[in-house]
């Protein structure tokens, strides 16, 4: 997806409202929608993203 596109950043404002992403999320999308098809699969990407930190988290304590 192209991130300078217009009905792209209405999507992306609409995802960071709906579901309250905090700024470390924000940054995470933004790094991942050139790398994203479509918002299905930037949902995918972020979902994955996060599932990872998580665990990454849980190993570090």
């Amino acid at each position: 997806m192209n991130i300078n596109d217009k009905s792209v950043l209405v999507m992306l404002n609409k995802l960071i409202a709906i579901d309250r992403l905090n700024k470390t999320q924000i940054l995470q999308m933004v790094n991942l929608v050139s790398l994203s098809n479509d918002i299905n699969d930037l949902k995918d990407n972020l979902k994955w993203e996060r599932s990872k930190s998580f665990h990454q988290n849980n190993y570090n304590i």
